[in-house]
């Protein structure tokens, strides 16, 4: 059994944050714990995408893309600490409006965000990569599922399974959940079990991205740009609902767009039919020479059992800040919830992820003693 002062359950924004942050404060005594092989969690590229050849070398995301540094100031500060190059995304031009099947794309002008969104060069997964670039590898384990924990005085045993089944332990004296909190109520199991209104609370939460869908296409040039238009679209008709462009700052073209059908009709149709019918809504929209795309990519969350649970097929809207950690019993003082939703500002956001790390860490961690 391997013993560390603060195990760390994710290795996704958050989880990867929070072990920056312990590194930066001199705090090495650690483990971060990722069920996926892929570090990153629902931030995702194209880069690792199964069965599938990224032609641009670039990577394009199929999870989170944007931030908004003018109001999410941890995040751009984190950025621009790791030296990460960001452009804005791209909007010049008219957008299109599909309205009903039985009436052409209407053409209006585009809207402009402001202050702008903003996105990194390289795709978001470049923040996964810089923050695992200053840890200790071997800090950070892939491939193990936490199961569960119990309390075994005076510390809490994480039990792991890796994809052979094999177990292994680990001895913390504190947990940081760097996870959706109904993941956590759904998938571990606690010894003894958590607080009931903190069970219903965490499982009432819905996890962000969860029941969503999103389809992108590679092209050679951005054709849509030379038609005037922003790349951007809102649809009735689908089966995508919101379009936007997804092209590079190194010039790979892409559009990409979400997903109006819900999770559980997708789950009944194959994904050569969804990428077929978002393809033709491509023609729809934009034209003939989106019928070719050079790679097609998508990422369906909802089968993400690490991201997502049957209760997340039809999200409620219901996105409350949950208590990020038990206040009575015996788990008080021993857990704290570090993953977006937790927090209390952008909850969702890839901001909200950073807000909770920051608020988690001075709530437990870094608060200082006396």
């Amino acid at each position: 059994m391997q013993n560390v002062r603060i195990a760390i359950v994710g290795a996704g924004l958050a989880g990867l944050y929070a072990a920056y942050v312990l590194e930066k404060k001199g705090i090495k005594d650690y483990v971060v714990l990722e069920a996926r092989d892929v570090l990153g969690g629902r931030i995702a590229s194209t880069i690792h995408a199964e069965g599938k050849s990224d032609v641009s070398g670039e990577g394009f995301d199929l999870g989170p893309a944007w931030f908004w540094p003018a109001f999410q100031t941890d995040m751009a500060q984190l950025v621009d600490e790791l030296g990460l190059e960001t452009f804005e995304q791209f909007e010049t031009g008219d957008m299109l409006l599909e309205r009903s099947s039985n009436q052409p794309p209407e053409r209006t002008a585009g809207y402009v965000n402001s202050p702008p969104s903003m996105r990194i060069a390289g795709g978001m997964y470049s923040l996964i990569d810089a923050l695992y670039q200053r840890l200790d590898p071997a800090r950070v384990v892939t491939g193990q599922t936490v199961r569960s924990l119990r309390i075994s005085e005076p510390s809490i045993e994480l039990l792991t399974e890796d994809a052979q089944s094999q177990s292994v332990s680990y001895s913390a004296d504190h947990v940081l959940l760097a996870m959706p909190p109904r993941l956590v109520e759904s998938q571990l199991t606690f010894s003894p079990a958590l607080p009931d209104e903190l069970a219903r609370q965490w499982q009432a939460t819905d996890t962000w991205m969860a029941p969503h869908a999103k389809y992108i296409a590679v092209f050679d040039q951005p054709f849509w740009r030379e038609q005037g238009l922003s790349g951007e679209a809102r649809s009735a008709v689908g089966p995508m609902v919101e379009i936007h462009d997804a092209s590079t700052q190194g010039g790979k073209a892409a559009l990409f767009g979400f997903l109006g059908v819900p999770a559980d009709v997708r789950r009944r149709v194959s994904e050569d039919e969804l990428i077929t019918a978002c393809r033709t809504q491509f023609v729809r929209l934009f034209g003939t020479q989106a019928e070719d795309p050079e790679a097609e990519f998508i990422k369906d969350w909802a089968k993400e059992i690490y991201t997502a649970t049957p209760t997340d097929e039809r999200s409620s809207g219901n996105h409350p800040t949950p208590a990020l950690s038990p206040s009575s019993g015996a788990w008080a003082d021993r857990l704290t919830g570090i993953g977006s939703e937790w927090s209390r500002e952008f909850t969702g956001y890839l901001a909200g992820a950073i807000d909770a790390v920051n608020r988690g860490l001075e709530y437990k961690i870094l608060k200082p003693s006396g």
